[in-house]
């Protein structure tokens, strides 16, 4: 028990490593701020429109498959483009997701990525922005976003509109809902021009210098969700958001009269939407958002030599970071440039003054970048013992700060009137300078990765340890006395490596979560030299064959562990190539029993080799069907009655009609039927549009709530393993009915035949290699074998396909929402989350359990044989975090981050469902261990 909580509390800590590691927050503080000093415009208006792909914005004929849709599904936004603006194509970095999009839009910065779990709706760290720097900023949209920008702002300085969260239905009818957000938000811009008509302090601060405008378009997101960006919904949505454009300017022409021409807007979006309705990830169609530049300030469009392939436009298109729009605004505004601002002032604006005005901007864009590096630079030199700094930023003389060289070359190259040479030298010492902030933050990845490595190949060698000392049959061997100064070493040389570590972190103020990531390895390395004093040997390491054997040979301990890194690293591949989890199946069912079993025991028992093979041949169907999966209400229904039948059968079985009826599954069968009645009523009804009926919902989360909770309120009634296992089956079938879009509930169906079959053939193996043996006691739990290692990789091998195998995930984001709404038609992203993750759960709960009846069943302790698959899941666990990238395309980005989450996270999963699996199974193991001919009872 104290392996298992040491090894689940250090996976939990150590997920944290890959974001201190990869993806630390680039905020810091006490940076002087500039500006140009020289506005072009007094006033600027932000509309973002929430979750709209550039595609599908600029492109000609983007619907074909939508009888009678226009060429031009935008046309007010594509006349400005074509007349008087600039656009091009603003890209995004993960997490696609609207928080962090807003944060690079409005403060110019990238936030770590783990800053989406520190909160929605407010800010993890304080950060400036381009309504921090405004006069005032009048903000109209979501309460999701508008008031993490009002947080800590002045007061007075940033002024929200919110509607109500419960508006945000994703299921109710398109022009009814959807656009009505939006319809919202421009009526709210509408009422607050009108009440500055009798109200001159708030004409008057309508009317000063310096006013952003920002109006937050919801619909196109939640339109999006609900009905993926190729219906017909979406286009129809575009086509209201571009009339809300129109709208909107003809109420700031109306408001402001000849004023007008000193307003400029900037049309984007926070993140695009993936063909199946989702955003998340790093795929082209989340990263690519539109951006359209217009109004005061604002260059018009330049002719090109060749139209563009993908917009058919003889226009120039500028493709941007996301984050260079926050200084374009600032520029545009002439106020301070947010202190964190790292995007580079896109070449879009227009000044009256031409060159000059266009190489001070370029000047201010440098050294507000360049500020940021010189701070970085000074803590980093404060808190290190031996500082190595940029190199190209690093000056000789010791009274000049980095960069001051080239600064005082771009304020010569401005006195002389070389326009251009002070542009070209201040974008070289942006790039430069972000290269330098680039070398700061990686700094110390160095350090970390070591110690990351070192925890987890500590903990790799320590569980191994730990497993074969307890339950491995080895003896500690050493014959040091009690007072020995040797046996007291480890401890000593471990007490000084911590002191050391953590002077040395506490001198370079490192956080806190540093010094846990140094305790581990430091215990695990140290208990392992502890075990060399007291043991003979490798032979510490080296499982035994069996009781009484003698460790097995070197050679093939070395042949056996290669085995094992080479299954674990197939594992790594099938993450990106899915076919693989198939051929494991394909292994496992047939490879496996025809290689390495005798032939007496296959004929002995050849229906139940049959029905093995049969069941991975089938499971492995799933992880090669497509990962996008349109909503098909006839696989799920039969996934459903599927579900019933085998249970129907699995209670027939074991007791018969009256059983059955007088049993808590026939509850359970009740609940199942109820389950697909409400499913089919209510996704006709979410198709048709019609929003979800309040008792669909009622029933619905009845069904959800009751079927789960059946089997623990039963669960005293139940002594024997398979009712038990067919309790729990029952019990998540609802879920795989109201959750399903597809096949899900097939999946759950094969992936649970199999698991039982699993426990039947492990026992016949085991059966058959102890009756070679000397007879001993059948309720003796004995040690483990080097067999269990092989049955260990099976189970990891489940574990992933429990997650990978229904072929609706490609990635953390990848997950469809519209099973969600037939329990949720609100907004709500937890609420949601919480119920994919719950879903995701399902199959763990029956794969624990089978787990646990299968380590009773082949009479060894309780979750040794989960022990020792935790021992070797961090060969896959550290290939992941090696693999990690915060360069390259966001695809590569996204996917790195997500592998190492979801193969950290997965054994955490199994790990808490395990105890459950033990929990939900007591009472019927012990009668198995002691009497295996109750397994079938």
């Amino acid at each position: 028990m104290f392996l298992l909580l040491l090894g689940l509390v250090f996976h939990l800590v150590y997920i944290m490593s890959v974001f201190d590691c990869y993806f630390t927050s680039p905020v810091v503080h006490g940076m002087k701020q500039f500006s140009t000093e020289t506005p072009q415009a007094d006033r600027v208006v932000l509309i973002v429109g929430d979750g709209l792909r550039a595609d599908l914005l600029f492109n000609l004929h983007p619907f074909p498959t939508i009888p009678g849709s226009p060429e031009i599904v935008a046309p007010h936004l594509r006349s400005i483009v074509e007349t008087r603006g600039a656009f091009g194509i603003s890209h995004t970095r993960v997490p696609t997701e609207s928080r962090p999009g807003h944060v690079a839009i409005i403060a110019g910065m990238y936030e770590d990525v783990s800053a989406v779990t520190k909160g929605w709706k407010t800010n993890p760290v304080d950060f400036d922005s381009v309504f921090n720097q405004s006069h005032v900023t009048f903000s109209f949209g979501s309460p999701d976003i508008l008031p993490m920008f009002a947080r800590g702002a002045d007061p007075g300085k940033v002024l929200t509109w919110c509607y109500d969260e419960e508006a945000e239905d994703f299921t109710k009818g398109l022009f009814l809902h959807a656009t009505a957000l939006d319809t919202w938000v421009l009526e709210r811009l509408q009422s607050l021009f009108q009440n500055a008509t009798t109200d001159s302090n708030l004409n008057d601060q309508l009317r000063t210098p310096g006013v952003v405008f920002f109006l937050h378009l919801l619909g196109l997101d939640t339109t999006g969700h609900s009905y993926r960006p190729h219906s017909k919904e979406y286009m129809a949505n575009i086509q209201h958001v571009d009339h809300i454009v129109k709208q909107t300017e003809e109420l700031f022409a109306t408001f402001y009269g000849a004023e007008n021409d000193k307003t400029a807007y900037i049309f984007t979006a926070d993140h695009g939407m993936s063909n199946l309705g989702n955003h998340g990830d790093g795929d082209p169609d989340n990263t690519r958002t539109p951006l359209i530049a217009w109004g005061s300030g604002i260059r018009g469009p330049l002719p090109a030599k060749s139209p563009s392939a993908a917009w058919n436009l003889m226009l120039q298109g500028h493709d941007v970071s996301q984050a260079d729009i926050a200084p374009l605004m600032s520029t545009v505004l002439g106020r301070n440039v947010p202190a964190n601002s790292v995007g580079v002032l896109p070449d879009v604006y227009a000044y009256m003054d031409g060159n000059e005005m266009k190489a001070r901007a370029s000047v201010i864009n440098a050294k507000v970048i360049l500020e940021q590096y010189r701070v970085k630079h000074f803590i980093k030199a404060a808190h290190s013992l031996s500082y190595a700094p940029f190199s190209a930023l690093h000056s000789i003389a010791p009274d000049k700060s980095p960069g001051a060289v080239e600064i005082e070359f771009l304020e010569q190259s401005l006195m002389a009137g070389d326009w251009q040479e002070a542009q070209r030298k201040s974008a070289e010492l942006i790039e430069t300078t972000l290269n330098g902030l680039r070398y700061l933050q990686t700094y110390d990845q160095w350090l970390l990765r070591a110690i990351v490595t070192a925890g987890y190949t500590g903990w790799a060698v320590y569980s191994a340890l730990f497993v074969t000392t307890r339950h491995g049959g080895l003896i500690p061997t050493g014959t040091y006395p009690n007072n020995s100064l040797l046996r007291r070493l480890p401890r000593f040389i471990t007490l000084l490596a911590f002191i050391g570590s953590s002077l040395l972190l506490a001198v370079r103020r490192s956080p806190l979560t540093y010094y846990a990531y140094v305790a581990f390895p430091i215990y695990f390395w140290g208990e392992v030299l502890q075990a060399i004093f007291l043991t003979s040997g490798y032979g510490a390491l080296i499982p035994h064959r069996g009781q009484g054997s003698t460790p097995v040979s070197l050679g093939m301990f070395c042949l056996r562990a290669a085995a094992v890194i080479l299954s674990l690293q197939a594992m790594v591949a099938g993450y990106t190539h899915r076919s693989i989890w198939s051929i494991g199946f394909l292994l496992i069912g047939f490879a496996w029993p025809l290689l390495s079993l005798r032939s007496a025991v296959l004929k002995r028992d050849m229906g139940l080799w049959g029905a093995w093979s049969i069941s991975c041949l089938i499971t492995g169907v799933f992880p090669l069907l497509p990962v996008e999966q349109m909503e098909r209400i006839a696989m799920v229904l039969s996934g459903g009655m599927l579900i019933l039948a085998a249970g129907i059968w699995g209670i027939f079985r074991t007791g018969g009609a009256t059983t059955f009826i007088n049993s808590h599954h026939f509850h359970q069968a009740i609940i199942i039927l109820a389950s697909m009645a409400v499913t089919y009523s209510s996704v006709l009804s979410l198709q048709g549009k019609h929003g979800l009926p309040l008792s669909n919902q009622i029933i619905g989360w009845l069904c959800f709530v009751l079927a789960t909770v059946v089997p623990f309120i039963n669960r005293s009634r139940t002594t024997a393993p398979f009712p038990r296992l067919l309790g729990l089956f029952l019990a998540f079938g609802p879920c795989f009915i109201i959750l399903s879009i597809s096949v899900e509930g097939l999946f759950y169906l094969s992936f649970s035949t199999t698991l039982l079959l699993w426990i039947e053939v492990e026992g016949t193996v085991r059966e058959d290699a102890l009756s070679s043996q000397v007879a001993r006691p059948i309720s003796r739990l004995v040690t483990l074998r080097a067999d269990d290692i092989r049955i260990s990789l099976f189970f990891l091998f489940f574990v992933q396909v429990a997650f990978f195998g229904t072929g609706n995930v490609a990635s953390i984001s990848s997950f469809y929402l519209e099973p969600v709404y037939r329990l949720v038609p609100v907004f709500n992203p937890f609420l949601m989350a919480t119920l994919l993750v719950f879903k995701i759960v399902a199959p763990y709960v029956m794969l624990s359990a089978a787990f646990a009846t299968l380590t009773a069943r082949l009479h060894l302790p309780p979750f040794s044989l989960f022990l020792v698959a935790l021992s070797l899941t961090d060969g896959m666990t550290l290939t992941f975090f090696y693999n990690v990238t915060d360069t390259g395309s966001w695809l590569e980005i996204g996917q790195t981050i997500s592998f190492f989450c979801i193969t950290s996270l997965l054994l955490v999963w199994s790990a808490g469902i395990c105890f459950a699996g033990e929990w939900l199974m007591l009472g019927t193991l012990r009668e198995m261990q002691d009497d295996p001919a109750k397994k079938d009872n």
